[in-house]
């Protein structure tokens, strides 16, 4: 059913927007993935999401322990229309939530912090399997829970007076830095799937289609009928 759907809104948008969403499929990923936690900067997070579009990866995880997130659209550049924003904000531990998910799916939470155990950033191994980049808040960093449930950390080498970047730097730092690597490494298999390929893209076509909810709608009348 999506794959006739996705064909029937196909119809609906001109073959050079039509090569762009393509285009961009396929240069996108979830071997990495971002985790924002308890960012009070609506402009910090923003900034995250609008590099995470720009490098390809998909999914954001946003928890919202204490402080919540709502898009600031002029630092974005509607960037968020393209990616998935998972909020978490419903559980007295939203932050334990997310991880379990995160687990669950496969992924090594990679706290990032310096740490004792830490591994800088040219020295990740990006080989062992999917990794969720997480981010702490702007002043203390991350939560006490995310440092008990880190599967590893991982740090900027810095060779200045100032302690750290700013979050919004550091996150595209790093999606910088792992996205090439991990698109130059012919032993990662970085790529969607053909189902989250479908799912992505059908995302994309809502979000381009001026009245996408109309237009799937009629295609359900019209599937019925045939049916």
């Amino acid at each position: 059913m999506e794959e006739q759907l996705i064909e029937y809104l196909c119809q609906f948008v001109n073959d050079d927007r039509l090569r762009l969403l393509y285009k961009n499929l396929e240069n996108r990923t979830r071997y990495l993935t971002i985790v924002l936690e308890d960012i009070y900067q609506a402009q910090n997070a923003s900034a995250v999401v609008r590099s995470a579009d720009c490098f390809g990866i998909q999914d954001i995880h946003v928890i919202e322990n204490r402080n919540t997130f709502d898009v600031d659209r002029e630092v974005s550049m509607g960037a968020s229309k393209w990616v998935h924003l998972i909020h978490y904000n419903n559980e007295w531990n939203n932050t334990q939530m997310a991880l379990s998910r995160l687990k669950n799916e496969g992924y090594r939470i990679i706290a990032t912090s310096p740490h004792t155990d830490d591994v800088s950033l040219e020295n990740f191994d990006l080989r062992k399997g999917k990794a969720a980049l997480v981010f702490g808040t702007e002043l203390t960093g991350i939560s006490d829970v995310i440092k008990a449930n880190a599967d590893e950390f991982l740090r900027i080498p810095m060779y200045g007076f100032t302690e750290s970047f700013n979050i919004s730097v550091s996150a595209a730092i790093i999606m910088h830095h792992l996205t090439w690597r991990m698109k130059n490494d012919p032993m990662i298999k970085w790529q969607l799937n053909n189902d989250e390929r479908g799912t992505v893209l059908l995302h994309w076509l809502k979000k381009t289609i001026r009245e996408s909810e109309l237009l799937e709608k009629n295609f359900y009348e019209l599937y019925g009928k045939r049916q």
